[in-house]
């Protein structure tokens, strides 16, 4: 009975490992992925750190406290959290932010496109570190302010 569990066991954490490798994107430039659809997932995932953060105050604030959910919350918030800095690392940063040379006269905005992503990326660790809200509006104020920007630069519709 314990060999079957042992193996069973050993089979699952085998396919999930492989299951994760199989299904992640690659950073071959292959084109088949929206952009637009990155700056939603990006908003999604800052909606749900909002709700944890809501979640992690309203449940500290009660008599009777629920350390286990607490948590949950704790974990899911810095997951989404992480989850936009792949997508603003791996995706942008990665894939579509191209080099412009200082001569160039496009560079001003590959500045301004490579700040955006870089205070994406530190307010969405300090989300992780707090549950203070105004660390999710300036989140979202960063991503509409990189997204006007990105897709005003290279006229890609929204």
């Amino acid at each position: 009975m314990t060999k079957t569990i042992s193996k069973n066991v050993l089979l699952g954490l085998f396919l999930l490992f492989v299951s994760n490798k199989a299904f992640s994107h690659c950073q071959v430039p292959c084109g088949i992925y929206e952009d637009s659809l990155r700056i939603e997932l990006i908003s999604e995932h800052i909606s749900t750190i909002e709700k944890a953060m809501n979640q992690i105050n309203d449940l500290s604030k009660k008599g009777e406290q629920n350390y286990n959910q607490i948590i949950r919350w704790v974990n899911n918030k810095e997951i989404h959290a992480t989850k936009i800095q792949k997508i603003v690392s791996e995706y942008f940063l990665y894939q579509r932010i191209k080099p412009v040379e200082k001569s160039n006269h496009h560079y001003a905005m590959y500045v301004q496109n490579l700040e955006s992503l870089h205070h994406i990326s530190v307010y969405a660790m300090k989300a992780k570190q707090t549950t203070d809200l105004s660390n999710v509006a300036r989140l979202r104020e960063l991503v509409q302010q990189f997204s006007d920007n990105y897709f005003h630069e290279h006229s890609h519709e929204h």
